[in-house]
């Protein structure tokens, strides 16, 4: 593509040769871009060393420079549509059977209807000598469809991909034993809302999927003419800089994570290295810390065990139904006790945290960011736990954020959780159960701009909560870079705090 440093082939090429590389395109926000450069930038971002064009972002960029080109008869702008000659490569076991057989009267003879579909042996010895069904013969002799006469089956079998481009459908109607599948319902149900898939999977099997949706189209044997609705192209697993592949021997064994730290580990592991659309780099270490962040929960709900059976007992003595939450009782007018400054503080983490990690899963997949938020919310239940003796505590918060946490928590742990439901005394299953809400006033803090001065000049602002503290806006005011230029090499004499408003630093 000849360009180096947006292209990592090119990248690599440029680099082993000693090609300049000159960047076009710097990440959107960062103000310099360092001439030493580790591997290409293929993200969007704003253009740079692009004559008129610079300082658009790539996204308009791209536009303006086509419609330039068009100005000058240099170019002009098209969309090539391409599909590759597939080809269906010879298989020796995995593959679909073909259904056909070779007669000596007959000739090459299709299999008939309804002797479909021609199933595959399962008793096979697989080895690297040629093809396991070739050596079968229990599977090979057959007789003509046509003159009942000795015949023998095709050998070879399909590609794997003619079974994976269709797959969907079946799922639609898996039962049906006349028929692929059952047209009303696939009608009913397709096309698939989301498509998760690798790199690999968005040249190959998106496209032929499409292929073969549309060929079930024109003949009418579905409605829909596109198999998805959404695409996300997943990241793949890599292992000190490279993809994990078994032909590489750099893979990873499951059985060796599952035998130590559990499903539950390896599976949160990958959710929470990575965005979904972003390259995970495997990391034994960070599987240790999502194994201690599991028994933290353990540990945690462990502990709250009693005061949440309490609270289960009496919600469901004085009310009907089960309770749910502090704002439902109180909307019901049922009585509970006043919250302090550790009960708002929870209950605010709590609801704040209900919005996140919806959001973060329902409308981003950002599944890390997800079990972040979780994670920040075990430990602010943990120091709640730690500032406040057993007896202190609002048993109704507790147990309403314990029973939310683990509802959060379980699509991404749901072995753990589904056990900890259950010692809980909650009805089976955790997976059944009714996602949490979150009351928007109190998932909300009121947020103010704090005005930093250094020797009573405006150096920064910065938005924090409403009600912050002198020691943590000192701190905050400290992790300045514009505040730290001007007080770099000088003696803090004092700070003057006006809570809500400002802090300045006086230095000398």
């Amino acid at each position: 593509m000849a360009v180096p440093a947006h292209d990592q082939r090119d990248f690599e090429f440029a680099v082993k040769y000693h090609i300049p590389i000159r960047q076009v395109i710097k990440p959107a926000g960062k103000s310099t871009v360092s001439n030493e450069v580790s591997e290409a930038y293929i993200g969007e971002g704003e253009m740079i060393n692009s004559a008129q064009f610079t300082g658009l972002s790539s996204e308009i960029g791209r536009e303006k420079i086509v419609a330039w080109l068009e100005s000058k008869n240099l170019g002009k702008k098209a969309i090539h549509y391409r599909l590759r000659d597939w080809l269906i490569s010879r298989q020796r076991y995995w593959g679909n059977p073909i259904p056909i057989v070779y007669c000596q009267n007959c000739g090459t003879v299709p299999v008939k209807e309804t002797d479909l579909p021609v199933l595959l042996p399962d008793n096979l010895e697989l080895s690297s000598a040629g093809s396991p069904l070739a050596a079968n013969q229990d599977f090979i002799k057959t007789s003509c469809p046509n003159c009942g006469g000795p015949a023998k089956r095709e050998t070879d079998t399909m590609d794997t991909f003619t079974c994976s481009s269709w797959y969907f459908l079946r799922f639609c109607s898996p039962k049906e034993q006349t028929v692929p599948f059952d047209s009303k319902k696939t009608n009913y149900w397709m096309p698939v809302d989301q498509y998760v898939g690798g790199i690999e999977h968005a040249v190959l099997h998106l496209l032929y999927a499409r292929f073969f949706t549309k060929v079930f189209s024109d003949l009418h044997f579905i409605s829909t003419v596109e198999p998805f609705e959404n695409l996300l192209t997943q990241g793949m697993v890599k292992l000190n800089g490279e993809v994990m592949s078994k032909s590489r021997g750099n893979i990873v064994s499951p059985e060796e994570i599952l035998n130590k730290y559990g499903a539950d580990t390896a599976r949160m592991f990958i959710l929470f290295a990575a965005p979904p659309e972003k390259d995970l780099e495997w990391s034994h270490q960070g599987v240790e810390g999502i194994h201690r962040f599991l028994v933290r929960v353990w540990k945690l709900v462990e502990e709250n065990l009693p005061l949440v059976k309490e609270v289960g007992d009496n919600i469901s003595k004085a009310t009907p139904g089960k309770w749910k939450s502090l704002i439902e009782l109180r909307r019901r007018s049922i009585p509970t006790p006043d919250l302090d400054k550790f009960d708002e503080d929870l209950l605010h983490l709590l609801h704040l945290t209900i919005k996140r990690v919806t959001s973060d899963i329902a409308d981003r997949f950002n599944f890390n960011t997800a079990i972040s938020a979780i994670m920040e919310l075990t430990n602010g239940f943990s120091a709640y736990n730690r500032q406040k003796e057993k007896s202190q505590r609002n048993s109704l918060l507790v147990a309403e954020a314990t029973t939310k946490l683990l509802l959060m928590l379980s699509p991404f742990a749901p072995h753990l959780t589904e056990e900890l439901w259950e010692r809980l005394g909650q009805p089976y299953s955790i997976h059944q159960h009714s996602w949490p809400t979150y009351d928007e006033e109190l998932a909300t803090k009121e947020v103010i701009t704090l005005v930093i001065q250094v020797n009573g000049k405006v150096r920064d602002k910065i938005e924090v909560e409403k009600g912050l503290s002198e020691n943590e806006a000192e701190k905050l005011a400290m992790q300045s870079k514009k505040v730290n230029h001007h007080i770099k090499g000088k003696k803090v004499k004092k700070i003057i705090f006006v809570a809500d408003k400002l802090i300045n630093i006086v230095v000398g």
